[in-house]
């Protein structure tokens, strides 16, 4: 990346405007991850900024896991692209959870609404390219040997992230990670109040014949019964 294409920003929070024009130029110039962005003080130079302004806008970057900031002088300067879209979706979930009052039934009528979709679209295409359920049946298989709860939700979280998967939707297997991973302690109460797993290990045995059987109308009924075993008192 050269200075060429960068615009002197004006805003009072600089910073935002920092992080619209990285963004751009990272969709402009095709950018993928391992590339390097400028150094700090070259980007604010090209930018019209203060150093500060860049540093800002970079730490939001890096807690968002866009970037991953490097120490270093020449070539090994500046911020390097990366990729963790769970954690960093994980992350802003947790947040609304705890700060915002963001309520656990509207997290479930997401996860709900998504893994519908989800389930459907992965038993359409195990009809016409073959089912991929070998990760399906591995987390079924770990639910079995669960010792305790939250053992039980680890695996039941790979199963659920497993459909996702089977989408073959990259951004609704982040989306599924992300709700499952904020919600994680709540999924934890959920099995202790339940006590007995039968109903949910019956459930996603039929959901995993709905999938490999490339059953979409079925998948999309087995997730939603499930849902409802798994939260009674958010599906009355």
């Amino acid at each position: 990346m050269d200075g060429t294409g960068w615009r002197p920003v004006k805003r009072t929070r600089t910073f935002e405007d920092v992080l619209a024009q990285i963004e751009r130029r990272i969709a402009e110039d095709g950018l993928t991850v391992g590339d390097r962005l400028p150094a700090e003080r070259h980007l604010a130079e090209q930018l019209g900024v203060s150093r500060s302004s860049v540093r800002e806008a970079m730490r939001v970057l890096e807690t968002l896991g866009v970037v991953s900031s490097q120490a270093g002088r020449g070539p090994d300067a500046g911020a390097v692209l990366t990729s963790r879209p769970d954690s960093a979706l994980s992350d802003l979930l947790r947040l609304h959870l705890g700060l915002t009052g963001l309520e656990m039934r509207e997290v479930i009528d997401t996860r709900h609404m998504i893994e519908q979709w989800a389930a459907t679209r992965a038993a359409t295409r195990a009809a016409t390219v073959g089912a991929a359920t070998t990760e399906l049946a591995a987390a079924l298989a770990g639910m079995d040997a669960a010792e305790s709860p939250e053992e039980f939700v680890e695996h039941d979280t790979a199963f659920h992230c497993a459909i996702a998967d089977a989408s073959g939707n990259r951004l609704v297997a982040a989306i599924m990670r992300s709700l499952r991973d904020s919600m994680r302690k709540y999924s934890v109460e959920a099995v202790r109040r339940l006590g007995d797993t039968s109903v949910l290990r019956a459930d996603h045995v039929r959901i995993l014949d709905a999938i490999d059987g490339g059953d979409p109308e079925e998948a999309a009924r087995a997730v939603s019964e499930h849902l409802a075993h798994a939260y009674p008192t958010l599906f009355r």
